[in-house]
Protein backbone atom coordinates (compact mmCIF):
# COMPACT_ATOMS: atom_id res chain seq x y z
CA UNK A 1 0.00 0.00 0.00
CA UNK A 2 1.04 3.92 -0.07
CA UNK A 3 2.54 5.75 2.20
CA UNK A 4 0.21 8.45 3.17
CA UNK A 5 2.49 10.19 6.00
CA UNK A 6 2.48 13.92 5.90
CA UNK A 7 6.38 15.09 4.14
CA UNK A 8 7.89 18.25 4.18
CA UNK A 9 8.30 20.10 0.63
CA UNK A 10 9.80 23.32 -0.42
CA UNK A 11 7.66 24.12 -3.45
CA UNK A 12 8.57 27.02 -5.92
CA UNK A 13 6.06 28.94 -8.24
CA UNK A 14 6.72 30.64 -11.62
CA UNK A 15 4.92 33.30 -13.53
CA UNK A 16 1.55 32.99 -13.35
CA UNK A 17 1.72 30.80 -10.82
CA UNK A 18 3.41 32.97 -8.60
CA UNK A 19 1.38 35.92 -9.38
CA UNK A 20 -1.89 33.08 -7.91
CA UNK A 21 -0.06 31.96 -5.17
CA UNK A 22 1.39 35.63 -4.45
CA UNK A 23 4.71 34.17 -3.10
CA UNK A 24 7.66 32.53 -4.95
CA UNK A 25 7.97 29.50 -2.44
CA UNK A 26 6.49 27.88 0.71
CA UNK A 27 7.32 25.07 2.62
CA UNK A 28 4.31 22.89 2.87
CA UNK A 29 3.57 19.55 4.47
CA UNK A 30 1.83 17.11 2.25
CA UNK A 31 0.90 13.30 2.16
CA UNK A 32 0.75 13.84 -1.93
CA UNK A 33 3.52 11.64 -3.47
CA UNK A 34 4.19 13.20 -6.92
CA UNK A 35 4.11 16.35 -8.04
CA UNK A 36 0.72 15.55 -9.82
CA UNK A 37 -0.84 15.41 -6.40
CA UNK A 38 0.81 17.67 -4.91
CA UNK A 39 -0.45 20.73 -7.39
CA UNK A 40 -3.64 19.02 -6.88
CA UNK A 41 -3.22 19.52 -3.21
CA UNK A 42 -2.52 23.20 -3.57
CA UNK A 43 -4.79 23.77 -6.31
CA UNK A 44 -7.96 23.10 -4.39
CA UNK A 45 -6.37 25.09 -1.34
CA UNK A 46 -5.46 28.38 -3.06
CA UNK A 47 -7.44 28.21 -6.39
CA UNK A 48 -4.45 28.16 -8.72
CA UNK A 49 -6.44 27.42 -11.76
CA UNK A 50 -3.96 26.00 -14.15
CA UNK A 51 -3.81 22.32 -15.48
CA UNK A 52 -0.91 20.29 -15.27
CA UNK A 53 -1.19 19.98 -19.34
CA UNK A 54 -0.31 23.92 -19.41
CA UNK A 55 3.00 23.61 -17.37
CA UNK A 56 5.89 21.67 -15.70
CA UNK A 57 7.50 20.26 -12.76
CA UNK A 58 10.99 20.03 -11.60
CA UNK A 59 11.70 18.30 -8.37
CA UNK A 60 15.39 19.17 -6.94
CA UNK A 61 15.92 21.11 -10.22
CA UNK A 62 15.56 18.20 -12.90
CA UNK A 63 12.38 18.22 -15.35
CA UNK A 64 10.22 15.08 -13.97
CA UNK A 65 7.00 13.82 -15.30
CA UNK A 66 3.75 14.46 -13.51
CA UNK A 67 4.15 10.75 -11.56
CA UNK A 68 7.60 11.11 -10.34
CA UNK A 69 7.82 9.75 -6.68
CA UNK A 70 8.42 12.20 -4.30
CA UNK A 71 10.67 12.09 -0.80
CA UNK A 72 10.54 13.96 2.43
CA UNK A 73 12.73 16.99 1.79
CA UNK A 74 12.44 17.38 -2.19
CA UNK A 75 12.25 20.77 -3.74
CA UNK A 76 9.59 20.87 -6.48
CA UNK A 77 8.99 24.19 -8.71
CA UNK A 78 6.01 24.37 -11.03
CA UNK A 79 7.08 26.50 -14.35
CA UNK A 80 4.35 27.61 -16.54
CA UNK A 81 5.25 28.21 -19.81
CA UNK A 82 7.91 30.73 -20.66
CA UNK A 83 6.52 33.79 -22.39
CA UNK A 84 8.76 35.48 -25.53
CA UNK A 85 9.40 39.01 -25.46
Amino acid sequence: HRDRSVRSYTVSYFGLLAERRGLFEEKVGSAADTPAGLYEELDAAHQLGLSIQNFRAAVNDEFVPWNHPLAAGDRIAFLPPMSGG
